[in-house]
């Protein structure tokens, strides 16, 4: 039988969402005792098991709520004379069942390797966010530079999306050397569903880059997400404090998405 655990790691870890549900309490026969679970798919596919019937029905129809709201909820079921006998039960009793949500590891993806990056990927990881370094120097992107990261890609800004799995609970910031490479990096994170899109930059590099990717078919409303200038507005001057500026934006856009 497969692991649930092991499941729940894959599945945060490929960015997908589930539930899982667990007796907390029963009193009476109840199918199964405490303890026991079911991890419900995005898909509606299940892993493990709470009793079957119409508890089981019940709370899979639930977690589809659970997921969608990403809050937890707990289900009371009185399994009575009248639900056995629509069921075929042989059980009795009352039980409890707390439905948590699944959701996505939090990540970081910063790309660009620069000065501002070192203090940020180390804020990230502290702020309990998965990290993941991108640039097209091997000499900047490398653990000896980011040993705290937990995933360092060393490609072309170009091509790099390709292999990324960017969802929801995505943050990206753009910090990467020069105008042209944010820009080439903007026009793909506005193409995603990241729950986050930041950008370094004055504003008269903002206008410039929005005024080219108008030109290339970007919408005004795609560029109206985007978080540029980057950062909360707290007067930063070093690269240590344009850094807490941009984790403290990242830590408020996800916390008020709840």
């Amino acid at each position: 039988m497969l692991d649930i655990y092991k499941e729940i790691v894959r599945i945060r870890e490929s960015g997908q969402k589930a539930a899982l549900a667990s007796i907390i309490s029963r009193r009476g026969s109840t199918p199964r005792k405490e303890s026991a679970k079911m991890l419900i798919r995005s898909d509606g596919s299940i892993v493990g098991s709470i009793g079957g019937g119409c508890v089981e029905a019940q709370v899979w129809e639930e977690a589809k709520n659970v997921m969608k709201e990403g809050k937890s909820k707990v289900l009371h079921f009185d399994l009575t004379s009248e639900e056995i006998a629509m069921d075929g039960l042989v059980c009795g009793g009352k039980m409890d069942i707390l439905v948590e949500p699944i959701l996505p590891v939090p990540t970081v993806f910063i790309f660009g390797a620069g000065h501002i990056s070192l203090p940020l990927s180390k804020i990230a990881k502290i702020a309990g966010f998965r990290v993941v370094v991108i640039d097209d120097r091997e000499s900047f992107a490398n653990k000896e530079r980011f040993p705290e990261a937990d995933e360092i890609i060393v490609e072309g800004f170009d091509s790099v999306f390709s292999i990324l799995k960017i969802n929801d609970s995505s943050y990206l910031v753009i910090v990467t050397r020069g105008h042209l490479s944010d820009e080439k990096v903007l026009e793909q994170c506005i193409k995603t569903k990241a729950g986050y899109v930041g950008m370094i930059g004055s504003k008269r590099k903002i206008r410039t880059i929005y005024s080219n990717l108008k030109f290339r078919g970007a919408s005004q409303e795609d560029l109206e997400k985007v978080y540029s200038p980057i950062g909360i507005p707290i007067k930063a001057e070093t690269p240590e404090e344009i850094a807490v500026s941009i984790m403290a934006e990242i830590i408020k856009v996800k916390q008020d998405a709840k």
